[in-house]
């Protein structure tokens, strides 16, 4: 394990089971400093005619356009118009500096500029509509743009050694719309500290010491920004488990992949007591490539239906660390 994590180039600071994100937050998600909306029809039984008390089932709805509708543009069916990514899914994908002053929104996605997709109240994420559409009991989705809280047990810990006269030290990044009061770091005997949970991806971020910004001294990662000064950067990830059944005569199996640098040699896989070959390692967010190395045979997941060529004349098994 410790050749593993030696040859994973990507920063993990720390890693941990991703508890308060745990329910899937339906219509969005986030990659690094974007949120992206995703709207897939398959999740949605019923529509509501704008302005009205009619239901419009699914199948009786074509869809020409989709458009993201709710708190942070005035809930207007016109300006945040998705993309359409296939036949039975669109997207769009906005910036976090894009929602300003609050952290939660509510939401829906409107079809062909008339009919609201109504979710249902078993969403995780749905909330009872305050200001309704109509005079039915609709639900809209709550989306929370924060990414990081506090956590004394988080998967994140932010260190600042020094500074012992300092009143006070924040850290403000991409995972809190670089707000500069929200995390306060609590003094420690070697300097400062705070501990988040932080959902898997990569985020930008600075300590402000008494008002003053400064990139993390102890992190050799870092990006510039739009001002021409440098921001510090960290990529959350969590353990994956990598099974591949069967082949219990086999001596020895390696995982390899674009996280390791496709290394035939210091990945070695354990064989498990239920007919598994079984390894568990920490990985960052993002799209990752392997296969399996069955006694010096290069095979792909047998189990994992989704594979990518990689412009190379092979192919590879993806895995998404999300």
């Amino acid at each position: 394990m410790k050749t593993v994590i030696k040859h994973i180039i990507i920063l993990i600071i720390a890693f941990a089971t991703w508890s308060t994100y745990a329910q899937t937050k339906k219509g969005y998600r986030f990659e690094g400093n974007y949120v992206i909306f995703t709207f897939s029809k398959y999740d949605y039984e019923e529509f509501t005619e704008d302005n009205t008390d009619n239901y419009i089932k699914f199948e009786d709805l074509t869809i020409n356009n989709v458009v993201v509708a709710g708190e942070f543009n005035n809930w207007s069916k016109y300006d945040w118009k998705m993309k359409k990514v296939n036949d039975i899914t669109y997207e769009l994908r906005k910036h976090i500096n894009d929602f300003k002053d609050e952290y939660v929104w509510e939401f829906k996605f409107i079809i062909n500029n008339q009919y609201w997709a109504e979710p249902s109240k078993t969403d995780a994420n749905a909330k009872l509509a305050q200001i309704k559409k109509s005079n039915l009991d609709v639900y809209n989705l709550k989306m929370d743009t924060k990414a990081a809280i506090p956590n004394r047990k988080g998967n994140v810990s932010f260190r600042l050694k020094g500074h012992e006269n300092a009143k006070k030290v924040i850290v403000a990044g991409s995972f809190n719309r670089w707000d500069e009061h929200d995390l306060e770091m609590y003094k420690t005997d070697n300097g400062w500290e705070l501990k988040l949970d932080i959902k898997a991806g990569e985020y930008e971020y600075k300590f402000i010491v008494d008002g003053h910004w400064m990139i993390d001294p102890s992190n050799p990662s870092k990006v510039l920004n739009e001002f021409g000064h440098y921001n510090s950067v960290i990529n959350v990830g969590k353990y994956v488990t990598f099974l591949l059944k069967g082949y219990t005569n086999a001596n020895r199996v390696i995982l390899a992949g674009s996280f390791n640098g496709w290394n035939e040699h210091d990945i070695e896989m354990q064989k498990a007591d239920n007919n598994y070959w079984k390894l568990r390692l920490p990985l960052p967010a993002g799209k990752h490539y392997y296969k399996f190395i069955i006694d010096g045979n290069w095979i792909l997941d047998p189990d994992n239906p989704i594979k990518e060529y990689d412009g190379k004349g092979n192919i590879n098994s993806v895995f998404m660390v999300k």
